[in-house]
């Protein structure tokens, strides 16, 4: 027989497992860096054109230090499949935003990392070289030529998510490159309390993985999906070519809601920026929003302001784009930029963007502000816009909006001090000191000045050059207070019950009836959610188990058993606490002294019909019209349960494998009075049975409930 308690021992086999997991990782991992597949150097012919270009997938390369002095009247990146560079080429947009309309001018570079996107459908094999092209005087600066028989990297199409717990199913999931994930036709029920998108080693999930962020950025614990697709990005340095799978893991209860393998042969583009994440607000027309352009992923993100603003930033050719949220009134704006002085944080001389939302309007607003007083502006000093001191708004909005009370406002600004008084350089070889601050809005929709005294009071730095520079755990879009607790349950005058799986009903379910944490299951006896269970001395009780028999897959398997603890899981505790509980029912032993389970039936389970609706269901029987019930095939677990007169007043039912899944059984002597509480909205058996009484014995209970069949005789 199988010993179910956890061994106290076994220490040094895991820690060779983990060594050799270790060791095989280190071998199958990729050198970094990784920019793509090598397409050569370019040649230089003029105008000191150099840089080493590589094929990111099959209509992306990178061009890794690229430098040019750009003095030639009408340059550009040009394409083409003739023999040599021509004018029959095709200009390949830089920077990408211009892709639609005609771009600048190729300015000068020096060491500058550049990802270009092949114009109108192209694909690296339908060009033969890649060309920096004056147009109007038909010359070539300088060249690659594409080898024939290149093989750019391309996306990983996966199997879909392994079906485990919580109706976590998705379509084939994808890696895009490194560090994105695409997930289609995402559902999950939302309901496990601590459940996070989780990568790691090891031949399947576990604990020592990393918490990956959702699609928003964000690192709070997952909501519910109904067939969304969604990128989502590994976090810090960490690459696909580093993990094992893909999963959903519970980190409070350690259990795994189903995942993805990732194959040791992986081959996909590496993560430069080519692959764009568009957000979940993105897609809902209901949300208040104002885009251009969804703006592209990034991951580097860093909270300020104690945590208050999250700023992200990616360097576009010469520009920097630039992300800010935060939690704003409607008459606050958040201003971001460069100190006044390196080193410490200065508002005198700085250069700063304000952000704020137009409600008049409806709109997000960028205005770039240079700071020559601390007062508000005057017309010629002061926190002032740009152009109010006849200079120009560098500041270009991207995109902007508002969800859950979280305001974000995305913006583009030159790298280069274009106007030296009033602007100062970002800088991408070191970090910089940066300022930002809160503050109202006056009647010109102006920054007050007064207001600085929401600012950053310590030096802060960014290295806008960074990537993957991320210490972002998200902002909570989540609204004040939250529904209210159904009242507790009671069963009484009961001698057969089932027992099956069901949701805990986040905020208005387990957790606040129980005080105790939850991972998202609890016991459902007779259909109804931990309900107290009342039950006589020296009577037999009989309990129709239906919580799994697959020991293989612990997110299904869950044994029913009775005892004095509040927490149970009797069989994932070591010797000396299984020894603290008193055991009633449910647990036997082999010849050796091990313990087992004896309630061991087929699975049955409440689950979503979509995703939890308990914060939106005002009763409990409301909240049982969204649910529907599912059960595995075989039959149920009979536990036959005589209560000795011995028994404590209060015992509890339990899972095996598991803590905190049920709840309170009160043991009375016969003809004890008990409590229906029906003004808090329990029920005892049937509303339709009982009078309203507020107590009543459970003989009398036991007579009321015959009656019908008596008269019917």
């Amino acid at each position: 027989m199988t010993r179910w308690a956890a061994p106290p021992h076994g220490c040094a086999p895991i820690l060779t497992l983990l060594l050799l997991f270790n060791a095989d990782l280190a071998l199958s991992r990729r050198p970094e860096p990784y920019y793509g597949r090598l397409i050569g150097r370019l040649t230089q012919y003029a105008h000191g054109i150099r840089g080493t270009v590589y094929a990111v997938d099959e209509s992306t390369v990178f061009v890794r230090g690229f430098a040019y002095d750009g003095t030639g009247p009408d340059a550009y990146f040009w394409v083409g499949d003739t023999p040599q560079p021509s004018p029959e080429g095709t200009l390949v947009p830089y920077p990408e935003d211009y892709a639609s309309r005609d771009p600048p001018v190729l300015t000068a570079h020096t060491n500058s990392d550049i990802l270009l996107r092949l114009p109108a459908g192209k694909r690296l094999r339908d060009i033969k070289w890649i060309s920096v092209w004056c147009r109007r005087f038909t010359v070539n600066f300088g060249d690659v030529f594409i080898n024939p028989g290149l093989e750019p990297p391309r996306p990983r199409v996966l199997p879909e998510f392994k079906r485990l717990a919580h109706g976590l199913r998705s379509g084939n999931v994808s890696v895009l490159d490194a560090k994105t994930f695409y997930i289609p036709n995402l559902h999950y029920d939302g309901a496990g309390p601590d459940a996070y998108f989780w990568v790691g080693n090891g031949t399947e999930p576990n604990p020592f993985g990393t918490k990956v962020p959702n699609e928003m950025g964000s690192l709070h614990p997952l909501r519910g999906y109904q067939g969304e697709d969604i990128e989502i990005q590994l976090p810090g340095k960490l690459t696909a070519y580093d993990v094992d799978w893909l999963a959903v893991w519970c980190v409070e209860y350690r259990h795994n809601f189903g995942h993805v393998y990732l194959p040791k042969d992986l081959d996909v583009p590496p993560a430069l920026g080519q692959t764009k994440i568009t957000p979940a607000w993105w897609y809902n027309p209901t949300s208040s929003t104002t885009s251009q352009t969804p703006h592209s992923s990034s991951n580097n993100c860093k909270e300020i302001l104690d945590k208050r603003l999250q700023v992200r930033w990616e360097i576009q050719g010469d520009q920097v784009q630039i992300t800010l949220s935060a939690r704003l009134r409607r008459d606050q704006y958040m201003a971001f930029g460069v100190s006044g002085a390196q080193g410490r944080p200065v508002m005198l001389a700085a250069d700063v963007v304000v952000a704020y939302w137009d409600n008049k309007a409806d709109q997000p607003r960028v205005a770039d502000y240079t700071i020559t007083h601390l007062a508000q502006c005057d017309g010629e000093r002061g926190v002032c816009p740009d152009q109010r001191l006849g200079g120009s708004n560098d500041a270009v909005l991207v995109s902007g909006h508002q969800k859950g009370g979280v305001t974000t406002i995305t913006y583009r600004r030159p790298l280069a001090a274009k106007e030296p008084l009033k602007d100062k350089e970002i800088h991408t070889s070191r970090s910089q000191s940066v300022i930002a601050a809160f503050g109202p809005l006056n009647s010109r929709y102006e920054a007050n000045a007064h207001s600085f005294m929401d600012t950053t009071r310590t030096d802060v730095q960014i290295d806008f050059g960074a990537q993957n520079d991320n210490s972002c755990l998200g902002l909570a879009e989540l609204e004040a207070g939250g529904p209210q607790p159904w009242g507790p349950r009671i069963i009484a005058g009961e001698e057969r019950f089932t027992a099956r799986i069901g949701p805990a009903a986040g905020l208005r379910g387990y957790t606040p009836l129980t005080g105790h944490p939850s991972w998202g299951i609890a016991w459902y006896i007779n259909d109804q959610l931990i309900p107290e269970i009342y039950v006589e001395r020296g009577q037999t009780y009989t309990f129709l188990v239906e919580g799994g028999d697959d020991r293989t897959n612990p997110a299904k398997f869950h044994p029913f058993y009775i005892s004095d603890s509040s927490e149970g899981g009797f069989g994932q505790k070591r010797e000396e606490d299984q020894r603290k509980q008193r055991v009633f029912a449910g647990v036997a032993y082999d010849n050796e002294g091990y313990p087992y389970p004896t309630a061991v039936g087929r699975y049955c389970e409440w689950t979503h019909k979509t995703i939890d609706q308990s914060a939106a269901s005002e009763t409990f029987e409301d909240y049982m019209k969204t649910l529907q019930l599912e059960c595995n095939e075989g039959e149920p677990a009979v536990l036959n349960w005589t209560v000795a007169h011995e028994t404590p007043d209060l015992v509890y039912y339990q899972c095996y494998t598991h803590n905190n899944l049920g709840w309170k059984i009160h043991v009375v002597d016969p003809g004890t009075p008990v409590p229906i509480p029906g003004d808090q909205g329990a029920r005892v058996n049937s509303a339709d049975t009982f009078p309203p009484l507020a107590i009543l014995t459970l003989t009398a209970l036991v007579i009321l409930t015959a009656l019908p069949d008596m008269a019917a005789r």
